[in-house]
């Protein structure tokens, strides 16, 4: 194996490595510094790169693996033991700089680690560095002021997507084998999407927002950003909150489904309303990949869908701003944002308390009427694009949809603020390439407590239609 082959191996494939003695946590560890330094300065993925840190827990990963076993000192901590991952910089990290892609945070440094990231240490992973972001995450671009923007590592003159475009980027460019991200409206799918990886936001209560920089405290979520289904289930069980009678995540690999058990549905509305071409080629091939495989997918219907954008919108701009002003940074720091989320934070202001309230209402209705929608439709999931279009150049405003312009950001959220307004599973997977070789992929969306479930139609997408291309960078 390559260094290169090495640098884009999953997950479960360096674990195993590890068991069999073949490879050792602080080789893999120096390998991806090495990628970071020669890499980084060309997509930007990273804003503090934690390279003495990452050693010392290689070394004590190192240690504990390769130690006799029953001997004292040897301690197998699962699959992600010694494995090298990145956080993205909204996400607590007790003693190294927590920016949130912002000037206001560029000197904070937490006291605590976020729970997320204390349970991925008990798991033995690795961190290499704090991932670049759009700032405060209130964004979809990742085009940042103030560290520069992230570039896309299929086209260096194209967006990853936000507001997790380093997480994206980095996992793409293997420049580390998995990450977390945060999403509030498509803020993991969006950036996975046009990075040709793997994103995946659990339902609600599934995964700690606590020690973690808010946007929007009803629609922020937690989740993994990865390669391959499974290595997003791997990096998603230690941070699950599971029931009782729940299995682990990571049995997912151990079990994959058959295609012919999986019942998907394709909504008659809203999805494909508003999409391109080269987007809708490659969405109509996974599907007809998927329905030759076995899998059932019908035409079934999702009411309020036209309504999921204004509520999320009016939800969002006013949680944001309490946020900031409860913070003491808006508006007395106005000048220290920049341009676009000081906007946003102005049109929060702006959100009256009935407005506020009747969001609540629509995403109430929302819920209930998803939920029964599925029910009815007998389905396991909903199969939609995660993105009407390919990731867009940097600084793009407006993106053309047949003769029309329609504004980029509007776009990219679009298809995926849904999934949050319900506080439900989804997860976005690779299904092929435009003609101009950018990424396209395909939304799978689940009901409550579906996270399981997804995780196995996940995977059996991705092993009837792999995506083995690699970016050039």
């Amino acid at each position: 194996m390559t260094d290169n082959d090495l640098a884009f191996a999953s997950i479960e494939e360096v674990a195993r490595l590890y068991r069999k003695r073949k490879l050792s946590p602080v080789e893999v560890t120096q390998l991806m510094l090495t990628r970071i330094g020669q890499l980084n300065p060309k997509v930007n993925a990273y804003i503090t790169v934690t390279a003495e840190f990452a050693l010392t827990q290689a070394k004590r990963a190192e240690a504990e693996l390769f130690a006799p076993r029953g001997r004292k000192g040897h301690r197998d901590r699962g699959p992600l033991h010694g494995v090298p991952i990145s956080l993205k910089d909204n996400i607590y990290t007790k003693g190294i700089r927590t920016t949130a892609g912002s000037k206001i945070l560029k000197d904070f440094m937490p006291q605590h680690d976020a729970v997320v990231w204390t349970k991925l240490q008990e798991a033995g992973a690795i961190l290499l560095g704090k991932t670049n972001l759009h700032e405060f995450a209130y964004g979809v671009t990742t085009n940042n002021p103030h560290y520069g923007p992230t570039r896309n590592p299929w086209d260096l003159s194209r967006i990853p997507g936000g507001s997790s475009g380093g997480s994206a980027a980095a996992v793409a460019a293997g420049l580390c084998y998995g990450s977390i991200g945060t999403d509030t409206g498509g803020s993991i799918r969006i950036p996975t999407a046009l990075c040709g990886v793997v994103g995946f936001k659990p339902g609600t209560g599934r995964v700690s927002v606590e020690g973690v920089v808010p946007l929007s405290t009803r629609l922020d979520f937690v989740g993994p950003l990865a390669r391959t289904a499974v290595d997003a289930a791997l990096l998603l069980d230690p941070i699950f909150v599971r029931g009782k009678a729940e299995p682990s995540l990571s049995a997912t690999r151990k079990s994959p489904s058959r295609a012919n058990k999986f019942r998907l549905g394709l909504p008659k509305e809203f999805f494909l309303d508003l999409i391109s071409q080269d987007v809708h080629i490659a969405f109509d091939e996974a599907v007809r990949s998927l329905q030759k495989q076995g899998v059932k997918v019908k035409a079934v219907s999702v009411p309020l869908l036209n309504e999921t954008e204004e509520a999320g919108n009016q939800i969002a701009w006013a949680e944001a701003t309490h946020y900031h002003q409860q913070s003491g940074w808006f508006p007395s720091r106005a000048a220290d944002y920049g341009e676009d989320v000081r906007t946003r934070l102005e049109m929060g202001t702006k959100v009256s308390a009935t407005a506020y309230l009747q969001a609540l209402e629509s995403r109430n209705k929302f819920i209930r009427q998803f939920h029964q929608a599925m029910a009815d439709a007998e389905v396991d999931a909903l199969v939609v694009p995660t993105t009407p279009i390919a990731a867009p150049l940097i600084g793009e405003e407006s993106t053309p949809i047949g003769n029309t312009n329609h504004p980029t950001r509007a776009l990219l959220l679009r298809l995926n603020r849904p999934a949050n307004l319900a506080g439900i599973p989804a997860v976005s997977v690779p299904c092929g390439f435009t003609s101009a070789g950018l990424p396209v992929g395909l939304q799978l969306i689940g009901a409550v407590t579906g996270e399981p479930l997804l995780l196995r139609i996940a995977q059996m997408a991705q092993e009837i239609a792999p995506v083995l291309r690699r970016p050039n960078l």
